[in-house]
């Protein structure tokens, strides 16, 4: 066991998990949080408390933040929203097709790092230097892809809740098509698509429970015994555990929970016999 606490750097923003080490914050405190360029202050979301899991290894909370921990953070993020409105103003002269998605700026060595999308590669050699001498700093810009700049931006999903990317996911992994497949969605673009234009991310972390669940589910097509009468498997639920089934006794649609599906019923009984 161990404690643990969640702290994010934007209201609504990506989860980061710390241990305590020893401080109370409650939720809504500002706190300092150990990073490569020295303590950065961050919101507390999460109190800390107790968990079974090991925890070993997590960063360690540097304490509350003081006034002048808030004072600099104040500074910082104005300096960032100066950039950022810098920058698409000079894109704007430039002429280049570039989107501003991100910016940080790290004081102790007073360098800009300007995050943008574009459609394809852009010579922005001009605009660095110009950027430089208006902000007065060495500026370095990189090139994101769609699903970092959605991890930036956040935003909602298509299931009306915060973007997981933006939230609690630590790295993006592979996403198919054959994952929606298994899922029972339609392979339709616009359904199976998230905020960024790619696939979303959820199909492939629920892609397991699908799987399992399939495993000990009637298939689509079977011919099962319900509490309502014969009939053929036309559609499956796996968050509530249901089958839809198409009764052979005028056709009538029903959604019956799993563990009243047979097919045979010898089989339902071998597998629910012990409960």
């Amino acid at each position: 066991m161990g404690m643990i606490m969640a702290v994010s750097f934007t209201r609504y923003g990506r989860l980061y998990y710390l241990d305590p080490g020893g401080h109370e914050p409650k939720v809504g405190d500002k706190v300092l949080v150990p990073t490569d360029s020295g303590p950065e202050v961050a919101e507390c979301v999460w109190a800390p408390q107790w968990v079974s899991e090991d925890v070993d290894g997590l960063p360690v909370c540097a304490g509350v933040a003081q006034e002048e921990h808030l004072t600099r953070d104040d500074a910082n993020r104005r300096r960032r929203a100066e950039a950022r409105s810098v920058s698409k103003r000079l894109i704007k002269r430039h002429e280049l097709p570039m989107k501003v998605v991100g910016v940080d700026y790290l004081d102790e060595d007073n360098v800009y790092t300007v995050y943008f999308s574009a459609p394809h590669r852009v010579d922005f050699r001009a605009l660095v230097r110009d950027l430089a001498r208006n902000l007065r700093a060495r500026v370095e810009l990189r090139q994101i892809g769609p699903r970092d700049e959605a991890r930036l931006q956040g935003g909602i999903g298509p299931c009306g809740r915060d973007l997981c990317c933006a939230t609690f996911l630590k790295d993006f992994e592979p996403v198919s098509v054959r994952m929606a497949k298994d899922q029972d969605l339609p392979v339709n673009p616009l359904r199976i698509a998230g905020a960024c234009g790619r696939l979303m991310c959820c199909l492939k972390y629920e892609h397991p429970l699908y799987v399992k669940a399939h495993e000990s589910m009637p298939r689509l097509g079977a011919k099962v015994d319900t509490p309502e009468g014969s009939g053929t498997v036309v559609g499956r639920n796996v968050p509530s555990d249901s089958v839809v089934v198409r009764l052979d006794d005028g056709g009538r649609r029903c959604a019956c929970p799993s563990a009243s599906v047979c097919s045979p019923r010898r089989q339902h009984d071998a597998m629910y016999s012990g409960e």
